[in-house]
């Protein structure tokens, strides 16, 4: 799982019945739009996302265009957070290799 992906895990983790959409994610991970809507296109493949363009109403009345939100599935959400609990402890594994003296 690459860092990029992890942080967008966390933001959703955090409010996992939240809807966000794309430039929040971006706002929120320090990502660039080109990779975070690559992610969640695969997140959404999986089948931890779900995405859903807003109705007219929604951004009409705000005059602007409609948004594509996204919101963590409930398994999506129990797989999030066994991915990254299993990232956490490969990278702390990694740097014990790193730092233990011969």
């Amino acid at each position: 799982m690459t860092l990029q992906t992890m942080l967008v895990l966390n933001v959703m983790l955090a409010d996992p019945a939240k809807r966000r959409f794309g430039l929040e994610l971006c706002a929120e991970t320090g990502q660039p739009s080109g990779t975070i809507y690559p992610i969640l296109a695969r997140l959404e493949r999986f089948g931890w996302i779900e995405g859903r363009k807003e109705s007219p109403a929604e951004h009409l009345a705000e005059g602007r265009r409609a948004r594509y939100y996204y919101t963590l599935t409930d398994e999506g959400a129990v797989r999030a957070r066994a991915a990254l609990e299993r990232a956490r402890r490969s990278r702390g594994a990694a740097a014990g290799l790193r730092t233990a003296t011969p």
